[in-house]
């Protein structure tokens, strides 16, 4: 192992089973090739991250305040708000840093750490649209036992289960990774990305890549392509519901109920299915990959709050619910002090008379 052993500044020979794995002590991120004038970008993503936060902490508020949203249904989506506020802040600030103020380099711990903070709360942003399918599939094709079956001791199950599986999942993923040699460690490594991502990470490296392949399949499968199907399954199941109502108007109507979510499907799969189709059947550059990629885990989580907000009459009516509370007490509260303030004067009144 005496050949593998560079000094400790520039790498780390880890040694598990007899075995010795180098790892270097930092990645370069490369981000985007021969872009002009692709600071305003990483500018235009630290606004989306602000509408973001915006966006999702006002979505939680909401439910979190009015009594009217404290279902079933919106502990999936409260839990999705957390999840797209989550998956922006653990990529947005940190790499729009990075590329601002040319700062490129990242540390092999830390590539580590926010490549299963990413991959982990988009696991759940799919997850999470997939908990909400459930409960549309119920509300349609089985009203009369919806509120028997998702309750919301059932949906909090569901989604606990849905953290612990992308928990293991994910935590398995970024380990394979330590078990790699990085051969160029001498050299500086660049990563053909934005951020560290499991396929151009591992694929740098120069030892049997096989189990990260396969972990990769199998993250692509559990995380993106099972729930998708079970989505559309649901919808599916869906529209045969929809064609046995024979009134028009009720089938409009419980239609309605799905547009929201068929947005927000639509807008996380229909890039990540772009991608893998493309990068299958053709040679992708690295520039329309990373835009791809930048539009999935950065775009839904800022416009799904939006949608819920507009398009949701539950969330419309519970916001002009509490605006109007809000409106109540601050009008109240001037008059609460003046009132309080003629109780204390004419308590003062009453002692200086007993006193006198």
């Amino acid at each position: 192992h005496s050949a593998l052993n560079f000094s400790s500044d520039m790498t780390s020979v880890v040694y598990f089973n007899n075995e010795s794995f180098i790892h270097p002590p930092t990645f370069y991120i490369n981000g985007f090739y021969n872009v002009p004038h692709v600071k305003y970008y990483h500018i235009f993503l630290c606004f989306v991250y602000a509408v973001t936060v915006f966006g999702n902490s006002f979505i939680m508020g909401t439910i979190y305040l009015a009594r009217a949203l404290h279902t079933a249904k919106y502990i999936a989506v409260f839990n999705l708000a957390v999840s797209d506020l989550c998956g922006s802040t653990a990529l947005i600030p940190r790499y729009a840093d990075m590329f601002l103020f040319d700062k490129q380099y990242i540390s092999y711990g830390e590539c580590l750490a926010s490549m299963f903070f990413v991959f982990l709360f988009t696991s759940m942003q799919s997850f999470n649209l997939l908990a909400l399918a459930f409960d549309r599939v119920i509300a349609i094709c089985f009203p009369l036992r919806y509120h028997a079956i998702v309750t919301k001791t059932t949906m909090m199950r569901i989604i606990g289960v849905m953290w612990v599986l992308s928990v293991c999942i994910i935590a398995l993923l970024v380990s394979l990774i330590t078990r790699l040699t990085f051969c160029a460690s001498i050299v500086t490594i660049e990563i053909d990305s934005y951020y560290c991502d499991h396929g151009p990470v591992y694929r740098l490296s120069c030892n049997d890549q096989f189990p990260n392949r396969v972990m990769g399949y199998v993250y692509a499968a559990v995380m993106i392509f099972i729930p998708l199907l079970l989505i559309a399954f649901s919808y599916g199941c869906i529209a045969f519901a929809l064609f046995k109502i024979s009134h028009g108007g009720e089938r409009m109507k419980a239609m309605k109920t799905c547009t929201s979510h068929l947005i927000l499907v639509a807008m996380f799969y229909l890039p990540i299915l772009t991608v893998y189709f493309l990068a299958s059947t053709t040679y992708l550059h690295p520039n329309t990959r990373i835009i791809n990629s930048i539009l999935t885990q950065t775009v839904p989580p800022m416009l799904n709050p939006i949608i819920y907000t507009l398009k949701t009459e539950e969330v419309l009516q519970s916001i002009k619910v509490l605006y109007k509370r809000i409106k109540v007490d601050s009008m109240e509260q001037p008059v609460k002090s003046i009132v309080k303030k003629k109780a204390v004067q004419v308590d003062l009144v009453a002692l200086s008379k007993t006193q006198a």
